[in-house]
């Protein structure tokens, strides 16, 4: 069939398989042109399809020459059936790792269930023929949890306290709107917490460290998210914040399930990228076009693949670690330094409405966007027929 992007508001409902092979093509192409790290030699990425956990994959396979196990939950393509992007992002990696000659192994199923957790410890136990995990990766993003007390808990994205209202950008015709969110009751941020925080990062840990699958030294890490203050009120004070407080609070718990590895837990707090999520949360899509305007000019701006191995060589590369004074590696440094923010704070209070595509990087992220489902990649023929139930 021809696929063609089907795309409602700031989402895209569909994906391309080349595309998304191309994609991951230029992920592998910039990682194999890295200095090599002494890092991992058997990794486990949690959420593994997209994004940080996709690029963070990719460069402990050919950075560290890691043999690695992906697991995520995604939508499977068929004959007559278009697949999840982060479906064909899994196939595409595990094609391209096996013909570099790389060691992998790609899971699919519900990561915050007991079965599959199971399913991974077996393939580690056989795929690493008795050697142990050096890195956990924890980089799920999912909508709702069923959790061991077997309640499925949903997460929402609100504001806490009071209503927060702001502008926002259709990333598509450029208009740019004000809209005005109800806050979360406080069951709702709970059940936020239960789903996007810690508690399903350290049963992963408690369950590998019972079957003796982490090695001395382990280091297991998440991602997190702070921004600026302009985006507080929806993100850092909002549901989504709260669980990620909860997430980085975490690292105490498990810290103290490491210790008798001499093990180390990390929360990496990185930069704003377009991701399937970031552009549906009100202010962030038009927060990132004026970030990303400023940062493509100075020369500092990166996308997930860069991020992830500026965060290996964080890791790795040397004898401390440098964290912030509550314990987070800050890879969110460069877009939050201070003059950088007073000039994006100058350009969001000063916008011309009529010119965002102008005075913005829009057409950036919008471009971004697509080519995260596999759309508008170069060298891709958008005419020819392709068959959704595989990667050519």
């Amino acid at each position: 069939m021809i696929i063609e992007p089907k795309v409602a508001g700031n989402v895209c409902l569909n994906a391309h398989p080349t595309g998304a092979l191309r994609l991951v093509e230029e992920l592998i192409d910039f990682a194999k042109k890295q200095p090599k790290i002494a890092g991992p030699k058997r990794v486990l990425v949690i959420g593994a399809s997209a994004g940080y956990g996709l690029a963070t994959r990719i460069i402990n396979t050919y950075v560290n020459d890691a043999t690695t196990i992906g697991v995520s939950f995604e939508r499977a393509g068929s004959a007559d059936k278009v697949g999840a992007v982060g479906w064909y992002n899994n196939l595409a990696f595990s094609k391209l790792a096996k013909a570099d000659g790389k060691q992998e192994m790609t899971l699919s199923g519900d990561a915050f269930s007991q079965a599959c957790k199971d399913e991974v410890i077996a393939t580690a136990k056989e795929l690493f023929k008795g050697e142990k995990i050096d890195l956990v990766v924890y980089s799920l993003a999912s909508p709702m949890r069923t959790a061991p007390d077997g309640i499925t808990y949903k997460s929402v994205l609100k504001p806490t306290g009071q209503p927060y209202t702001g502008k926002t950008v259709n990333i598509f015709n450029a208009q740019v709107s004000e809209v005005t969110i109800e806050p979360a009751s406080e069951e709702e941020a709970k059940n936020t917490v239960k789903v996007m925080g810690g508690e399903d990062w350290i049963l992963w840990i408690e369950a590998l460290k019972a079957h003796d699958l982490l090695a001395a030294g382990a280091i297991t890490m998440a991602y997190s998210y702070i921004g600026p203050e302009m985006t507080y009120p929806l993100y850092r004070e909002g549901t989504i914040g709260k669980a990620k407080e909860h997430l980085e609070q975490s690292v105490g718990e498990l810290n103290s399930l490491l210790a008798s590895l001499n093990g180390k837990a990390y929360v990496s707090v990185n930069k704003a990228v377009m991701t399937r999520a970031s552009s549906v949360i009100p202010v962030v899509p038009l927060y990132m076009a004026i970030l990303y305007k400023l940062m493509k000019a100075k020369g500092t701006h990166e996308g997930t693949i860069e991020q992830a191995y500026r965060l290996m060589d964080r890791l790795y590369n040397h004898d401390t670690v440098l964290v912030d004074d509550v314990g987070r590696i800050r890879l969110d440094d460069w877009e939050m330094d201070r003059a950088l923010q007073k000039e994006i704070e100058l350009a969001w209070n000063n916008l011309d409405l009529s010119r965002v595509r102008e005075e913005t990087d829009l057409e950036g992220i919008r471009k971004e966007f697509m080519q995260i489902h596999g759309f508008e990649v170069d060298g891709v023929d958008y005419s020819q027929e392709v068959d959704p139930s595989r990667i050519d």
